[in-house]
């Protein structure tokens, strides 16, 4: 049962319990704030993104190496910039990395990846390919996919 406090005395202020810090897990405590918790679907992506040093167009490279303290998390890094990613799911299938912190996105197609500056609203490096994305390209210029839509003029 609780009892009731008795007014404090005029002109004194009431005392209010100190409650201390939680204590978290080591774990926990260890984790970067800001991290973002990566759920199956995202560590599903994790294994897919290509790693390595990617030669880009006109002599840029970008390095993506997975980070060992972070399962899921990547560093991506070349010149003038170092950026720690997550995978994010997308409706298009197309891998997607971010780091939300400094507006960062490494995008990955089957053919090509890029990486974004979403603050700036430009690209940081594009035309960026890993050997598989090359043979990808390479197979797309040999047997190009059937066009969406016939232009010789047929259905008039």
């Amino acid at each position: 049962m609780l009892k009731a406090k008795a007014p404090a005395p005029s002109g004194q202020q009431a005392k209010v319990p100190v409650r201390a810090a939680p204590v978290l897990p080591a774990a926990l405590a260890a984790m970067p704030m800001g991290d973002a918790h990566l759920g199956n679907n995202e560590m599903a992506i994790a294994e897919r993104v290509h790693q390595g040093h990617l030669a880009c167009e006109l002599g840029a490279s970008v390095r993506v190496e997975a980070d060992a303290s972070r399962p899921g998390y990547f560093n991506l890094h070349g010149k003038g910039f170092r950026y720690h990613m997550h995978p994010v799911s997308t409706s298009t299938g197309a891998i997607r990395l971010e780091d939300k912190k400094a507006g960062a996105v490494w995008l990955q197609l089957a053919n090509k990846s890029m990486l974004m500056d979403q603050n700036k609203g430009r690209r940081i490096a594009d035309e960026c390919a890993h050997p598989e994305q090359m043979a990808f390209a390479q197979d797309m210029k040999n047997n190009p996919p059937p066009k969406l839509f016939d232009t010789t003029g047929m259905g008039r």
